[in-house]
């Protein structure tokens, strides 16, 4: 069984350590490339929860959790042009967000585990997804958790603006946490392709 953590424990550090890295790079006005890597974490939580049972599992997510850390107190070391770039909220919410949403994803599948193929790692993801987006934004971004972080500025993330461009107005954040989400959901879909393919590699007699 140890032998089966390795491939699971390494492609999850390095989702966290790739989405850690493309998280200060833009994509359009909403978004990071990180975005489109870090939900591939679900992707690899589900498959080990399928082949290998719920408390393996767990054990990719605590690793997949460390190395967060990690990359976290990296970023804390390394000064950007308006200050490190990682502040303690986005550590907290980061931490927070990851372990909160993969361990319901695990919960959630292995309660469904017996139903449909698709029925479980698209429910556990889309649960798991939704947490892990209201949870970091709101503890990184949110001008009611400023407590956390006094000395650091994020009234940028609460300017005022239409909701991604065109809706009702709210602050700045609210538009990140749904664009992020919206990919988080359209990967969750995608994500079951790949996710068929590989358990059915690893477990030719799975249903």
């Amino acid at each position: 069984m140890q032998r089966a953590l390795i491939p699971g424990v390494l492609a999850m550090a390095a989702i966290v350590v790739a989405s850690n890295i493309l998280v200060q790079f833009l994509f359009g006005n909403w978004l990071t490339w990180g975005a489109f890597t870090y939900p591939l974490a679900f992707l690899v939580t589900d498959v080990m929860n399928r082949v290998y049972g719920a408390a393996t599992a767990r054990k990719v997510v605590f690793a997949g959790f460390v190395t967060g850390i990690i990359c976290s107190f990296i970023g804390t070391q390394i000064m950007g042009e308006f200050g490190p770039l990682v502040t303690l909220r986005i550590a907290l919410g980061s931490g927070l967000a990851f372990l909160t949403a993969q361990l319901m994803d695990v919960a959630i599948f292995d309660r469904l585990r017996e139903g449909r193929w698709w029925r479980a790692p698209l429910a556990s993801t889309l649960v798991g997804s939704t947490l892990d987006t209201a949870i970091f934004f709101t503890v990184a971004f949110s001008a009611t958790l400023t407590f956390l972080e006094p000395g650091n500025d994020v009234s940028w993330a609460g300017e005022i603006l239409p909701i991604l461009g065109v809706g009702p107005e709210a602050p700045l954040w609210v538009s990140l946490a749904i664009a992020d989400w919206m990919v988080k959901l359209a990967l969750a879909l995608i994500a079951l392709v790949p996710f068929r393919a590989i358990v059915h590699r690893l477990m030719p007699d799975a249903a």
